[in-house]
């Protein structure tokens, strides 16, 4: 399980040229789910995601985590973490989870992040999402369970 975490002051997912989702100051949570992950993994990179600590204390350094800002959490299905990168110049996707499988766990993952935390927005799985973003920093970090 992979999720790209883009620390952000808007981001915005557009479906069809409809605004579906959209947070300000907080995370930009890109997830991509690997053949063999599973709802604990998924339930312990949530407590990664809201604990790690991206955002800057009163002394500038990077000490707060989105929870402790009270930030937001746009969540966005990331088919594409999951290629193979390492041989050629075409990505595999063996490694990554079928879409019949991932969908329900993704699903899942949301309602629980939904319950843990306060602000929470969500791309929706599988469709053709245009993602918005200003990236604060940048400050990106990619975590990989």
């Amino acid at each position: 399980m992979k999720a790209l975490l883009q620390r952000v002051s808007h981001a915005s997912v557009d479906i069809a040229g409809e605004r579906v989702a959209e947070i300000d100051n907080g995370l930009l949570v890109f997830l991509g789910l690997d053949a063999n992950d599973d709802l604990a993994l998924g339930n312990r990179m949530l407590d990664k995601i809201l604990a790690y600590r991206m955002f800057a204390d009163a002394d500038g350094r990077m000490n707060r985590s989105v929870s402790d800002i009270g930030g937001g959490v746009l969540l966005v299905s990331q088919f594409t973490l999951a290629a193979e990168t390492r041989k050629g110049l075409r990505p595999g996707f063996s490694s990554a989870m079928a879409p019949d499988v991932a969908e329900p766990l993704f699903q899942q993952l949301l309602e629980n992040l939904r319950g843990r935390h306060a602000v929470v927005a969500a791309g929706r799985f599988g469709a053709d999402m245009q993602v918005g973003l200003t990236n604060d920093g940048p400050v990106t970090f990619l975590l990989e369970l």
